[in-house]
């Protein structure tokens, strides 16, 4: 559950993060990709908060504060095609978001979506994109709730040939 919001005044200061942030992204991106090792993450986190991220791509990293302490983030980049969208332009595209539990559904997670929307508009894109996993059903009613709509649903598969 959400803490108490006054809804009058923003609900988190949202900026473009910084090095001196990599220590709470990295463990953002632990806590959204726990797959990758904390070490792992630390060095993607380190990289892009340096203006250096490993793509060739455009790739950035806003922060959302409230009362001076990290809350969340979201990881916006340039991809060159995304599925359902214009496959002539390039387009922003949701790599990663995050909002601490006790800090969603306060509007921490629509204020960094807004920055990754201007950004992604500063670069030239006319659409943003995002994926989630099927399995992670809140992820997919923020996105609906901020305008997103399903293109597309896919069931991957594997085989081990001996």
């Amino acid at each position: 559950m959400g803490i108490a919001h006054d809804p009058a005044s923003p609900p988190a200061c949202v900026r473009l993060g910084v090095a001196a942030d990599t220590d709470v992204v990295a463990r953002m991106f632990f806590e959204l990709w726990p797959e990758g090792s904390l070490a792992d993450h630390r060095e993607d986190a380190a990289l892009i908060l340096a203006g250096a991220p490993p793509s060739t791509m455009p790739l950035v990293v806003f922060v959302a504060e409230t009362e001076g302490k990290v809350v969340g983030f979201i990881e916006v980049g340039l991809r060159s095609h995304a599925d359902g969208c214009d496959t002539r332009r390039p387009v922003g595209f949701i790599e990663g978001w995050y909002v601490e539990p006790a800090q969603r559904a306060v509007g921490v997670g629509r204020a960094l979506m807004q920055a990754a929307e201007d950004w992604a508009r500063s670069q030239g894109c006319r659409e943003l994109a995002s994926d989630t996993w099927i399995d992670r059903e809140s992820s997919q009613r923020a996105h609906e709730a901020l305008g997103f709509e399903v293109v597309d649903r896919c069931v991957n598969f594997k085989k081990s040939l001996r």
